[in-house]
């Protein structure tokens, strides 16, 4: 249960609203034949924000050594319905965010030389 509670703690401090647990569901996403990713996802109701109902959320190790812990929230709006598609939409930002830190190191040594 503390599990749940460091979500729903993550959940009012990234989008400021209550969080209600409802279930839990397995999720695996594949790419091209391969896992990319698999875990469970956490569903929550919540109150308090403009536009959604409901969130979706999960953690991961993150850091040196995995010795971290990322909090990973992503509300259900348009296209995210699922927490299959909250996962998608996850990925595609990790991706992104990879992308734009690798353009900005590109143009960071170019500046430098």
């Amino acid at each position: 249960m503390a599990y749940i509670k460091e979500l729903i703690a993550a959940i009012r401090r990234l989008h400021r609203c209550d969080a209600t647990y409802v279930e839990t569901v397995p999720v695996t996403e594949t790419f091209q034949g391969e896992t990319v990713w698999q875990g469970d996802v956490e569903i929550f109701n919540i109150r308090g924000h403009p536009k959604a109902k409901r969130a979706y959320a999960w953690a991961h190790a993150a850091g040196k050594h995995d010795r971290g812990k990322r909090y990973v929230t992503v509300l259900e709006l348009p296209p995210v319905d699922s927490p299959k598609t909250a996962v998608q939409a996850a990925i595609l930002q990790e991706i992104r965010s990879a992308r734009e830190e690798i353009k900005e190191s590109r143009a960071s040594k170019t500046r430098k030389r």
